[in-house]
């Protein structure tokens, strides 16, 4: 089985992916799971001003070093924001397999629903927030992200949440105006499979949205909707299915 490497979320670290590292762990697999640049801040501290400014294609860099140091290309899993990062990196590097869990999509992928677009707007009520850190908010978190965990649950995850990227997140959700087109990826580069996997309800990365990701890697591509779940599948209840379907789509190709 090749290496694994494990790529977490916005606002999350390496923590976010440790129920797949487990589970993949005991499939035989060789994980890494590395903490984003500026993404190691004490919870409830402040983040380095530097964060504010870091672009997605800074972490990118960073994330190449770690997969040249690798033995062989590995299985790229990715979360969220993770899930874009994992593309980036599959366009410049191979990859033996890409899974896209509730993937941010890349520059040019246009929002399927209103609520994308009110949420991109919305962030205009932060200010100039593109060049400072984002504070995780817990209502955000709890009704968009983490709605599908128990109660207690929620509030220990969020509990670990960080500040996030505001230029990232600016890249990622105002991506017509970075003329830089920093989460640009050429689709033709990524060569390896790809699985791009949605929850049913989840609003941060659609369905319809995640299935236009899969559609831009054609024969590469492959979706898959899963009933009852929205943007955590890496942690809500029967996130172990959602894995076996990662499994089994990886013997399927031949991982």
């Amino acid at each position: 089985m090749p290496p694994f490497l494990l790529l977490h979320g916005a606002f999350c670290a390496s923590w976010a992916l440790d129920n797949y590292r487990a589970f993949f762990e005991a499939e035989g697999a060789t994980i890494t799971a590395p903490t984003l640049r500026y993404h190691d801040t004490v919870p409830g501290t402040r983040a380095p001003q530097a964060l504010g400014t870091t672009s997605l294609t800074d972490f990118v860099r960073d994330l190449e070093s770690v997969v040249r140091a690798m033995s062989e290309p590995p299985v790229i899993v990715g979360h969220s924001m993770g899930g874009l990062l994992a593309q980036m990196l599959a366009a410049r590097l191979p990859a033996r397999a890409l899974v896209l869990l509730a993937p941010s999509p890349p520059w040019g992928t246009l929002p399927t629903t209103p609520w994308e677009l009110a949420s991109a707007h919305g962030l205009y009520y932060a200010g100039q927030f593109w060049n400072r850190p984002l504070k995780p908010t817990q209502w955000i978190a709890d009704s968009h992200a983490l709605d599908l965990l128990p109660p207690a649950e929620r509030e220990a995850v969020f509990a670990r949440f960080v500040p996030e990227s505001g230029l990232a997140t600016f890249e990622i959700m105002h991506w017509p105006m970075d003329l830089r087109r920093a989460s640009h990826v050429e689709a033709k580069a990524v060569i390896c499979p790809v699985l791009c996997i949605a929850g049913e309800f989840d609003r941060v990365n659609p369905p319809k949205t995640v299935a236009s990701i899969a559609k831009r890697y054609r024969g590469n591509g492959h979706f898959r909707e899963v009933e009852n779940h929205s943007h955590w599948l890496i942690g809500e209840p029967g996130w172990e299915e959602t894995a076996g379907h990662v499994k089994t789509w990886l013997k399927e190709i031949g991982v």
